[in-house]
């Protein structure tokens, strides 16, 4: 890669951090608060070594479910049921584990096939309605997110799935020792990196892969770029939409696998922690699709969210991260649409020079 294509793809998200650095600060100074004395202290918090466990830990999460999204939008499909799909396929995966009596080797497999499997089958919903139907996959999906919830919640609370985890909670059999993914004391003595940091890594270089090494991603890609050009070229469109979201649901299938196999209480319930399928949207972004790109979003993002924990002791709302975030996602949009017309213009002036030298050449 050349170094202004380097230099063009990082220009993007540095400028979308920078400018939301400056409306945080704006913010701040117009509440009264010390700017300096906020921001170091987020950043002394934020690099302990229990903050940077925590950290590592839910950059994993966040990094697994920016991937699923990722594949999505790499076809131009708007996956926006990653919430739903990873919830559902937890919970099954829960339920399977809680009842196995198996060594690691064979239980955490079967599990994570679960977990793949129902994740998969949940997208394939909205992937048939696309194909089949014409229906929009960003209506379906988000239709198919409240559908598992009600799901979920019926399940745990009205079959023998459910069982008493804690006060007035309840959840799925807790998983047995030799079915759970332990972590490292990397950095904290006191809190464990996640097992399935490994799994994410791989997940990772398997979509770096078979995007760029594969048949079926370069006609991904080029469906992507051109649904019609990709169709006169041979891609069955139908086809590609319906695999793609099935890989989509299936790796948003193990988004929820981090937290329910390496921390307390092993469990599936009511209180499984929400939401990281949309974070997952914004990291895409952030990430421009690429898994390295994806790989800094997820860290930026886990950073933000751990350091705001301190923000509560210097009397300033954490929601300032919040908008923090917000503030990234909608300028990394518009940074990303400032660069292409930048690098649209830059080009158009290299093939007019080079236009005009031919001419001059040629007289």
């Amino acid at each position: 890669m050349s170094r202004q294509k380097i230099l063009n793809s990082l220009a993007a998200p540095l400028l979308a951090v920078a400018f939301s650095l400056v409306v945080v600060t704006i913010i701040l100074f117009a509440f009264g608060s010390n700017v300096f004395e906020v921001f170091n202290a987020m950043a002394v918090y934020g690099t302990s070594p229990r903050s940077l466990t925590l950290m590592l830990n839910l950059a994993t999460t966040y990094y697994i479910s920016a991937v699923a999204v990722a594949i999505g939008f790499k076809m131009n499909l708007f996956n926006i049921g990653v919430n739903g799909q990873y919830m559902l396929g937890g919970m099954c995966a829960a339920a399977v584990a809680g009842s196995l009596n198996l060594p690691g080797v064979v239980a955490i497999p079967i599990t994570i096939f679960v977990a793949i499997a129902v994740g998969a089958a949940w997208a394939g919903v909205a992937a048939w309605l696309k194909s089949a139907r014409g229906v929009s996959e960003v209506i379906s999906t988000i239709m198919l997110n409240f559908i598992a919830l009600g799901l979920i919640s019926y399940t745990i609370i009205r079959t023998n799935v459910g069982r008493p985890a804690a006060l007035n909670v309840r959840g799925t059999e807790i998983i047995p020792p030799n079915g759970r993914m332990v972590g490292w004391n990397l950095l904290s003595p006191s809190i464990k990196v996640y097992g399935f940091i490994i799994v994410a890594i791989l997940i990772g270089v398997l979509y770096w892969f078979v995007l760029n090494r594969t048949v079926f991603g370069y006609d991904l890609r080029a469906s992507g770029l051109s649904a019609s050009a990709a169709s006169a070229s041979g891609v069955n469109s139908k086809r590609m939409v319906v695999i793609t979201m099935l890989i989509s649901g299936g790796i948003a299938g193990m988004v929820g696998l981090p937290d329910l196999l390496g921390n307390d209480p092993y469990s599936y319930t009511l209180n499984f922690p929400s939401g990281y399928g949309f974070t997952g949207i914004a990291i895409a972004l952030l990430g421009r699709n690429n898994p390295i790109g994806i790989a800094f979003g997820a860290i930026l993002w886990a950073f933000l969210d751990v350091s705001s924990q301190i923000l509560d002791i210097e009397n300033v709302p954490r929601e300032i991260v919040t908008i923090m975030q917000g503030v990234i996602v909608l300028a990394v949009v518009v940074a990303y649409e400032l660069v292409r017309r930048n690098r649209v213009k830059s080009e158009q002036q290299n093939v007019g020079e080079a236009l005009a030298q031919k001419e001059s050449s040629a007289s």
